[in-house]
């Protein structure tokens, strides 16, 4: 298992071309688009326009993340990651170094469209990203390395598309390829499974990078610090049912978490609505009141029976 916030390498400079060794396809490098732990993809111009290059490290977790993009092209529904172009390598000071190209997808980062356009958008959001990964869930994937920095928002109409699949993982596997701030493990809850809970954390912890733009490390036991963080933003107030389930592990798939999104969405300003298992927690707790009133009422009438019945 990889962290991406380490292991890193110098980024290929502006106006590199790099040629395909196999196929002899020209890319001239634009700049830098993302960075992974297994690689960096960088805006390129092709003989067709412009295109996204993955350029990796080694060439097993190239093929598999390859294999994921064309698993994506066969999964029902709204295209899930971008297409892919070519695969190739590239020699260079001699080494051979692993690529592939996909479509460019043009569009605005996640955290910046939403301070552009306005809090409500990271309801919408994600709720679009949360149908998504239901799709890639019921294909037997998790996503693993969800971040903003791998999402970006597309359109008119805005839309959100995934950029990097470097830890698509199979369910039931170790998650290959995490980023602390969004990792369940990092901050001590759960595992690095790969199942729907996995992305489910991920996808609150975006929320909670929506209202926290420079992130924060652990400095205590984590579940703590997170709800506290939750509280202390008003920013989130109206998902904080949402994202403590999610945070905490009580969504068992991606549809339960979005019909909590869309019921929250639904409400007025101001208005809030229980989660599930909060809504479970308040009938336990209304009926433990009902059954002490009923206990102490039995009380009192034994009581009043014992002082003035008949004898």
């Amino acid at each position: 298992m990889i962290s991406t916030s380490k292991n890193r390498v110098d980024p290929i400079l502006p106006g590199t071309t790099i040629r395909g060794k196999w196929h002899h396809c020209r890319y001239r490098i634009v700049r830098l688009l993302g960075r992974g732990a297994n690689g960096d993809v960088y805006l390129a111009e092709s003989a067709s326009g412009r295109v996204a290059l993955k350029i990796g490290r080694e060439s097993l977790s190239m093929t598999s993340e390859v294999n994921v993009l064309k698993a994506f092209s066969k999964v029902q529904g709204n295209v899930l990651g971008p297409s892919l172009i070519d695969v190739d390598d590239w020699v260079t000071g001699g080494m051979t170094r692993p690529f592939y190209v996909m479509e460019y997808l043009h569009g605005q980062p996640l955290l910046s469209f939403i301070r552009a356009r306005g809090e409500e958008w990271i309801g919408i959001l994600m709720v679009q990203l949360l149908a998504d990964l239901d799709r890639l869930h019921r294909a037997g994937w998790v996503f693993g390395d969800l971040k903003p920095d791998n999402l970006l928002v597309v359109g008119p109409p805005p839309r959100i598309r995934w950029l990097d699949v470097g830890g698509t993982t199979l369910i039931g596997r170790s998650v290959k390829e995490y980023t602390e701030f969004f990792d369940r493990g990092y901050w001590g809850l759960g595992s690095r499974k790969a199942e729907p809970s996995y992305d489910l954390f991920a996808t609150a912890m975006i929320m909670m990078n929506a209202a926290y733009p420079k992130r924060f490390d652990r400095k205590k036991e984590g579940a703590r610090q997170l709800r506290e963080a939750l509280n202390a933003s008003p920013f989130l107030e109206r998902y904080r049912g949402v994202i403590a389930a999610a945070l905490e592990g009580r969504y068992a798939d991606a549809p339960s978490m979005r019909k909590d999104m869309v019921k929250v969405m639904s409400l007025p300003p101001g208005k809030k609505t229980a989660t599930r298992s909060v809504r479970q927690k308040q009938k336990k707790k209304a009926s433990g009141w009902l059954e002490t009133l009923l206990f102490a009422a039995l009380l009192f009438t034994v009581y009043f029976i014992y002082l003035f019945g008949v004898r």
